[in-house]
């Protein structure tokens, strides 16, 4: 084996080994999932113009069929409908095993129909490069929610808006105890006041850590509106949000949120 491959086949395996450690202690959790799903969400920053159009080629012809080929999807690309740093587009890559994540780039970039559809976007030139820079995130799915769901309103191809939203907390174990408010109880909550979750993540490696983040999707404003006002005004959330140990003031520092709209040819 050439030195350069032999690297690259360690590092990879490195990288993998290590992460397994890290999720060793999530897996050990109470209630926890061994079937759990993990997340990379993306963030591309653009320039307005004709890059917009060669990111939407790319990962309609080349990035997603390499990645459902790969064994990698459903994927959602989402263009940013309301939020700072426009044009940002999101990519939401779910993995069914850590492993997964660690080999899908090598195997994507090694399929030639991806190579041959991608070549624009690919092999764009430093003078004109195809996005200003790329942000990337790696989350493990809730206990309480262990996959990704995907919405119906997508399945029927229906317009719908997303909800991306991030809860920061000031310690760990503040995030941890978030994290558990929501699997023994809140998650649930959501779903009877009629807020429908695509997927919840504990961001592993990623900015603004210790953090979560979870998405939710809605028809349109109006219904978000409504349903999160039936959340807020649900007695059983009240009481929940009361609770020592579970208020915000304990456990959540701060809450960001974005609303997306799926591209055309988005998965999710």
């Amino acid at each position: 084996m050439k030195r350069r491959e032999f690297l690259k086949s360690s590092l990879a395996a490195t990288s993998v080994a290590g992460l397994t450690s890290v999720l060793e202690t999530s897996a050990a959790e109470p209630g926890a999932n061994a079937a759990r799903e993990f997340y990379e969400l993306r963030l591309y920053h653009l320039r307005r113009g004709p890059k917009q159009k060669l990111f939407d080629d790319f990962y309609r012809e080349a990035a997603i069929p390499a990645m459902n080929r790969a064994g990698v999807g459903p994927v959602g690309v989402f263009n940013l409908a309301y939020g700072p740093d426009n044009p940002t587009l999101y990519v939401l890559i779910p993995h069914k095993t850590i492993e997964s994540f660690g080999t899908s780039l090598d195997r994507v970039r090694s399929d030639t129909d991806y190579q041959k559809a991608g070549a624009g976007f690919i092999n764009a030139a430093a003078t004109d490069p195809s996005y200003v820079r790329v942000e990337s995130s790696l989350m493990a799915a809730f206990a309480a929610i262990p996959k990704l769901e995907v919405p119906v309103l997508a399945k029927e191809n229906q317009p719908r808006l997303f909800e991306l939203r991030t809860y920061e907390s000031h310690s760990k174990k503040a995030n941890k105890k978030k994290i558990e408010m929501f699997n023994n109880g809140e998650i649930a909550i959501f779903r009877r006041t009629g807020l429908q979750p695509v997927f919840f993540g504990e961001t592993l490696i990623g900015a603004k850590m210790p953090n979560l983040t979870y998405m939710l999707v809605f028809e349109n404003i109006a219904a978000r509106e409504k349903n999160w006002g039936a959340f807020i005004a649900d007695p059983e959330w009240k009481k929940l949000s009361s609770t020592p140990g579970y208020t915000d003031a304990e456990i959540v520092s701060n809450i960001s949120n974005v609303f997306l709209r799926p591209a055309a040819y988005s998965q999710i």
